[in-house]
């Protein structure tokens, strides 16, 4: 480049220095930005050596391009200095505008930082404006200030430039122009970065959409051939819980096409009883088990485990519903629970259960008009037997719940509890009650011993299945163990109570077929009473000590089977 004494500035200088602007600015890629900006210094300023060093992330520069002489460049190029060590250098040695320059005189003290640097050979200088191999000539690279104006902003790097080929120290054209071109190289450096960010940017943004899309496929395969059943149910607003999309699984678990589905909300096809359960489960997210509606009219239990979907901006948008079929699950549990509360020759409840059944009905409190239950000398037992019974088949309880008087009370912690009473004892007064009756088979152990106990099972299951056949529906018949049957009949006064007795004997004293004879069982049976303050124990050792004041009190004749 030519120097300020000169009276005009070649025409060739400018084109060159132009060109190189140009092509710092078209370069495909941060890395070719940063080699071009280095050649142009060599190419168009006239230096012999030039080196781009870049401000990392972290504030410390890297040598990124070096240009003019190829050891160098191999040398030093990806090396890194400190920020502090820049910084020195920045405030010494001379300012020619933006320019540093630091002489031989001063730069000695450099020698050993951190600084990557290159060192070349030639003469001290003859005269005073002549370039000595020791002197520094630095050129910041600021980016342009927020504000414009060609105010600066934060530091893109340093340009490094030495040995001007006229081996003087440059002039004030010279000075000028270099600063130029580094604020020039400084915007084409922001605007490369920029550039290649977006390039990373879209690459990630692509790289995300393609596995999006992939992820979308999976979930699509996933859902449709599920083998069991998925849905997609809006969650919030007005149509909180409609169906927007279910698989062929769960189409053909009730019976229902996909496009009539679509019609439906889950509150729309649960059982009316699991209607909480459900309303819990989607607003919460987890796992229920709750039954579904078929087609048909019937229900399907299934386990039904909801996930929100959320969306970044609006929040929980959508449920995805795992819909199990469980229905023989649960068909297994009912079987093993009714085994577990059942007798299993005659079908009928067992101790426990009749236990657990009279319970609920009882309070731990007395209430003021409730009676004493135990068995009084002077009062006229209530006490029944019966002397032939018949065969049948094994029946199940008619019934599982009691028919609860209206009104309601609170006491002791039970809520909404209306409190069990006896009637009056003599006459009958009208008061009904819960009454226990006590019935133990006469001459049930002949049987066993004469014919076997296949003949006595029999008579057991035809017995059971008299007495669930003699009761209305909602009354418990139980087999207490042994031949001792326990009857709980709710809302009958004494002579009712009474009533139920003597059809029940009737019905057990006919013949039953057993083995290919017919044999005869009789029965005694003791009425007892439930009334709030006693314990389902003490209930039937009550009604048990009825039954057994009614057995001695008869003649041996009369208590015989055969």
């Amino acid at each position: 480049m030519e120097t300020e004494s000169e009276p005009y500035v070649r025409l060739a200088s400018l084109r060159q220095l132009h060109r190189a602007m140009a092509d710092m600015n078209t370069a495909r890629s941060l890395a070719d930005t940063l080699q071009t900006v280095a050649d142009g210094v060599v190419g168009a300023l006239g230096y012999e050596l030039a080196c781009v060093n870049l401000v990392r992330p972290d504030g410390d520069l890297v040598v990124a391009a070096l240009s003019g002489n190829a050891a160098a460049e191999a040398l030093i190029t990806g090396r890194v200095g400190s920020r502090a060590s820049w910084d020195r250098r920045l405030t010494m040695g001379e300012r020619w505008g933006d320019l540093v320059f630091i002489p031989h005189t001063e730069g000695w003290v450099l020698d050993d930082d951190d600084v990557p640097q290159w060192y070349t050979d030639g003469p001290a200088p003859r005269f005073e404006d002549e370039w000595h191999p020791s002197d520094r000539l630095f050129a910041p690279m600021y980016a342009p200030g927020p504000q414009g104006g060609g105010t600066s902003g934060e530091l893109v790097g340093v340009l490094s430039v030495d040995r001007p080929r006229n081996g003087r120290r440059p002039g004030a054209w010279g000075r000028e122009a270099l600063q130029m071109y580094a604020f020039q190289a400084a915007i084409a450096i922001s605007n490369a970065r920029l550039r290649s960010n977006m390039q990373r940017a879209l690459v990630r943004l692509e790289r995300e959409q393609q596995a999006l899309r992939a992820s979308e496929e999976s979930f699509r395969q996933a859902f449709e051939y599920a083998p069991s059943g998925m849905a997609i149910a809006e969650m919030g607003g007005e149509q909180h819980g409609r169906i927007l999309r279910t698989n062929d699984a769960l189409c053909r678990l009730l019976g229902r096409p996909a496009s009539a589905m679509r019609r439906y909300s889950f509150s729309d096809l649960v059982h009316p009883e699991d209607i909480g359960t459900l309303l819990r489960t989607s607003a919460e997210g987890g796992r229920a088990e709750l039954r579904l509606c078929r087609r048909d009219g019937t229900y399907v239990w299934v386990s039904l485990r909801n996930s929100v979907v959320a969306d970044a901006a609006d929040g929980p948008r959508f449920l995805l519903t795992h819909v199990e079929d469980i229905e023989e699950r649960k068909r297994r549990e009912l079987q093993l629970a009714h085994r577990a509360s059942h007798d299993s020759l005659t079908g009928l409840p067992n101790s426990a259960e009749l236990r657990s059944r009279l319970s609920a009905r009882l309070c731990s409190q007395q209430p003021q008009s409730a009676l004493p239950t135990a068995v009084d000398p002077m009062e006229p037992y209530e006490s029944f037997d019966s002397h032939d019974a018949a065969f049948g088949p094994p029946v199940f309880d008619r019934g599982h719940d009691f028919d609860f008087p209206p009104g309601s009370d609170t006491y002791d912690g039970y809520d909404h509890h209306v409190h069990t009473v006896a009637p009056a004892a003599g006459a009958d007064d009208g008061t009904k009650g819960l009454a226990v009756l006590f019935c133990d088979l006469d001459g049930f152990k002949s049987i066993n011993d004469r014919f076997g106990h296949n003949a006595g099972d029999a008579v057991l299951i035809e017995v059971a299945r008299r007495l669930s056949n003699g009761v209305r529906d909602g009354d418990t018949v139980a087999r207490l163990g042994g031949d001792e049957f326990v009857i709980l009949a709710d809302g009958l006064g004494r002579a009712d109570a009474q009533d139920l007795a003597v059809r029940l004997r009737n019905e057990i004293i006919q013949p039953i077929r057993a083995e290919g004879r017919a044999v005869r069982v009789g029965a005694s049976f003791g009425i007892g009473w439930a009334h709030c303050g006693m314990t389902a124990d003490e209930v039937l050792k009550s009604a048990d000590e009825r039954m057994y004041v009614e057995k001695r009190s008869r003649p041996k004749q009369h208590r015989r089977a055969g």
